[in-house]
């Protein structure tokens, strides 16, 4: 008994103080705005759409099959829901927990991989919470945290442990069927380099070649196994077209002359610096990395398995977003602690260098702090007069006073220094997510609209939009029924058979009769959304004059300075 409780405490102080200071920081972010639109709205649109109709097995947006993603994220919303109810809240704290799993698998995989080295351990997580492209993304409902919680759990299971060299295949293939659950085949991208590279970094599977191909294709085929058990079912209820699209243009069209998303080859090259921000500017971690000599360590070796075919596959697909590469930070943070570990060991008159330290963060902090607290005085100024500059200096010199404190921050010298800057790019990251709450939230607050929306399609009325719709209103506001897409020359024909229905409207700018003989206005980015009756709207387009309303239009947010320049 006191061995156990001696290692449960070993354990604790190995997650202290990193986790919860990573848990407040998260926690704080993700509940002070609403779900973020496109992205955490459409995932809880379709949530939303299979809740209330009952579609289980199949996931649906907008009232039709949605081939764009499998269901276990929805799943796992779905089982918060039956328990606490309908709710915003429940989705948020998922995310919160997949991001807290990721940064302690990422620190149990470091210890497995480089047991000689336990200070890789310690340092990984504090490299990957710094990332802030990483901890923005995890504020959002989506499927790239969750998939990286079954990457790590699938390379976890092939990396050796005290007493045991063996990987653990049925774990290989639980998370592989899992994480193809979670975002489909690319699941099967992430985790197979590792893999099919596994005698250059393991033992095991340089001494044991035919089991470690032999029980890995095994796991690799029970995963997908998985996967086809959700299928088969699932294109027999979506239909043909649902079937189509889910098994060949989601994948395939995505690989080559990729439907949505195409981007050259080099892109990801030039998202490095944003999704690496911002160990991308601290000397130390390049200087451990540049003078990397063999023999290398097996952590780093599989560090590199797994990051460089990745990019390079990454490349050659058509289809690309910088936050499709999200599972593969928990690999840099492998890669930049081992190096520095190495750099520690062999130079360490190199590695206490006071210009390899984080000196250049802390100019950037400095600058960023002079430039909010300029920004009040630049507004008008060419290059400064955007709505969005506008907006941001209403605070910004209240924010600056943070961005000095972490200038100072990452100014200090000595022991530590790896600490201060996680917790800098921590604090500095959630500063700069409250400053947009502060001032731009009003851009991306879906909400009031939803509102309006929802009693009209409670009350029976019909709704279409005239631009595209992603789903942004369904879970907000409650629908139940579809918000069907029309063109415009279409609209009279429609009008006429839903005299009380609504139309949505995305114009770029706003012109008097908007704000006289709408139902609703919002900002939504750098355009606008009006919610008319469809009567209305007809009789404006054909150039005629409507009835007075009987109500005011409402403007959302009250009072705010951009419907006052509308002439």
């Amino acid at each position: 008994m006191p061995v156990l409780s001696d290692r449960h405490r070993e354990t604790l102080r190995a997650l202290w103080p990193w986790l919860p200071l990573w848990l407040a920081a998260a926690l704080l972010a993700i509940f002070i705005s609403g779900p973020m639109p496109l992205y955490s709205t459409r995932t809880l649109a379709v949530a939303w759409d299979m809740w209330s109709h009952g579609q289980w097995v199949v996931p649906h947006l907008n009232g039709a099959p949605y081939s764009h993603k499998v269901p276990l994220l929805f799943w796992m919303i779905h089982a918060g829901w039956f328990v606490f109810g309908v709710n915003d809240i429940w989705p948020r704290v998922l995310e919160v927990i997949f991001g807290a799993v990721q940064l302690v698998l990422a620190a149990t995989l470091a210890r497995r991989l480089f047991p000689a080295r336990p200070w890789v351990a310690r340092a990984t997580p504090w490299l990957l919470l710094s990332l802030s492209y990483a901890f923005l993304f995890g504020l959002q409902i989506m499927y790239e945290v969750l998939l990286t919680v079954w990457v790590l759990g699938a390379l976890l299971s092939l990396a050796p442990r005290p007493g045991r060299a063996a990987p653990r295949w049925w774990l290989f293939g639980l998370c592989i069927g899992f994480g193809l659950l979670t975002k489909g085949p690319v699941m099967l991208l992430h985790v197979v380099f590792p893999w099919l590279l596994g005698p250059l970094w393991s033992d095991w599977a340089r001494n044991n070649r035919v089991r470690w191909y032999g029980f890995g294709l095994l796991g690799l085929l029970g995963g997908c196994a998985m996967l086809a058990a959700w299928v088969w079912p699932a294109i027999h209820l979506g239909g043909e077209a649902y079937a189509h699209q889910l098994l060949f243009k989601q994948t395939a069209g995505r690989v080559v002359e990729a439907f949505d998303h195409a981007r050259p080859w080099y892109w990801y090259l030039t998202r490095m610096p944003l999704l690496l921000f911002p160990l991308i500017l601290w000397p130390r971690a390049w200087a451990a990395l540049v003078t990397l000599r063999r023999p290398l360590d097996a952590g780093l070796r599989f560090a590199l398995c797994w990051l460089l075919p990745m990019l390079l596959a990454f490349s050659a697909i058509s289809g690309k977003q910088a936050y499709y590469f999200i599972p593969e930070l928990a690999g840099t943070a492998l890669l930049v602690g081992g190096a520095l570990a190495v750099l520690r060991e062999r130079r360490p008159r190199l590695s206490a260098s006071a210009w390899l330290g984080t000196w250049p963060l802390a100019i950037g902090a400095f600058a960023f702090a002079a430039l909010l607290l300029a920004l009040p005085a630049l507004t008008g100024v060419h290059g400064f007069d955007s709505h969005w500059v506008v907006d941001l200096a209403r605070y910004s010199r209240y924010f600056a006073i943070i961005y000095v404190g972490i200038g100072v921050l990452v100014s200090l010298r000595g022991r530590g220094e790896l600490r201060r800057l996680a917790i800098a790019g921590l604090i500095g990251t959630v500063a700069a997510f409250g400053l947009f709450v502060a001032t731009s939230w009003q851009n991306y607050d879906m909400r009031p609209a939803a509102r309006l929306l929802g009693r009209a399609d409670a009350a029976g009325q019909a709704i279409v939009d005239l631009g595209p719709y992603a789903g942004q209103y369904h879970f907000l506001g409650r629908l139940r029924h579809p918000i069907k897409r029309i063109r415009p020359d279409q609209l009279a024909d429609w009008a006429a058979r839903h005299p009380q229905g609504l139309v949505l409207t995305s114009p770029e700018t706003l012109r008097p009769a908007d704000l006289h003989y709408a139902q609703l206005v919002h900002p939504f980015r750098s355009s606008w959304v009006v919610i008319w009756r469809a009567r209305v709207l007809v009789t404006l387009r054909a150039g005629g004059r409507p009835p007075e309303p009987l109500r005011s239009t409402q403007l959302y947010p009250h009072g705010y300075w951009r419907y006052r320049g509308v002439d």
